[in-house]
């Protein structure tokens, strides 16, 4: 009587901490170790929900094979969605006027952008007598930049009130908007990477961050975003080495005024601050 063959091993999903099996977490969809991404085959890091070679979205529903798909099309299919839903928003919203309720769940496509009275932009005006709300600026007017920080914005805000949802439906669209911009700066990769990070797109955030180091090593926020990337991936020697290049680096770095530094002052200094006081002796 042939012997029952060996039960597949538990692991701990690195995502979510569950028992799980096999290449993708049942309870998160995120990647265990051999899984491979069912666009590009290329190999997953354990725990990534997005492919950082593709972009591809991946979960618990996914292959370790991928199934036979037309050439050039699967591999793109993401960005192209996130492209397409950013366009149809820029043409439902130009010269509509943005005073839309908020959602009590998922923040629809209409508070992606400005709105009056919301967010940063400010108490809402009225007209004549007080009486005719003025409408919002007119999306049509914004810059491509200005609206690639606009979703930047909405996804930052939606990461600090717990929406998760909300967040994996808009972070694609942001990364998507930032995609458009060229050349891509330093400012614009840290935007994307801090996206991805609070997206749970590791890979592709720390990519971001290597790619600010290679342009200039001392550059803070590719210090910052290392050490970022390193914490919520539990490596304690690498945040330790990003957070000692930020301290040896801050003084001469900030002195320059770089436009990005100024835009991200707060993040600048919260991670000077902490990088001080978990390593003290470190100038």
């Amino acid at each position: 009587m042939p012997s029952p063959s060996p039960a597949a091993p538990e692991l701990v999903c690195p995502a979510c901490s569950t028992q799980a099996s096999g290449r993708f977490c049942a309870n998160c969809g995120a990647a265990l170790d051999g899984a491979v991404c069912q666009s590009c085959e290329a190999s997953l890091t354990p725990g990534a929900r997005f492919c950082h070679s593709c972009g591809h979205s991946v979960g618990s529903n996914s292959s370790a094979v991928r199934q036979p798909a037309q050439p050039g099309v699967a591999s793109s299919l993401p960005w192209i969605v996130a492209a397409i839903a950013l366009v149809m928003l820029l043409a439902f919203l130009g010269g509509s006027r943005f005073n839309s309720g908020r959602s009590s769940t998922l923040d629809a496509p209409l508070n992606a952008l400005p709105q009056v009275g919301l967010d940063d932009r400010g108490p809402a005006q009225t007209g004549v007598g007080g009486q005719t709300p003025v409408s919002g600026p007119d999306i049509s007017r914004l810059s491509p930049q200005e609206r690639a920080e606009r979703l930047f914005d909405r996804v930052m805000i939606l990461n600090a009130q717990g929406k998760n949802d909300s967040v994996q439906f808009f972070a694609p669209m942001a990364i998507t908007a930032y995609q458009m911009l060229t050349p891509l700066s330093a400012d614009h990769r840290y935007d994307m990477g801090r996206v991805a990070e609070v997206a749970g797109a590791l890979p592709f955030a720390k990519s971001q961050a290597d790619t600010i180091l290679q342009q200039n090593p001392a550059h803070l926020l590719g210090l910052i975003l290392g050490a970022r990337i390193a914490t919520l991936s539990n490596d304690a020697n690498a945040k330790k080495l990003f957070e000692t290049r930020l301290l040896a680096a801050s003084t001469a770095e900030s002195a320059r005024r770089l436009p990005e530094y100024e835009r991200h002052e707060n993040d600048i200094t919260s991670a000077v601050a902490a990088a001080r006081r978990a390593n003290p002796t470190s100038r």
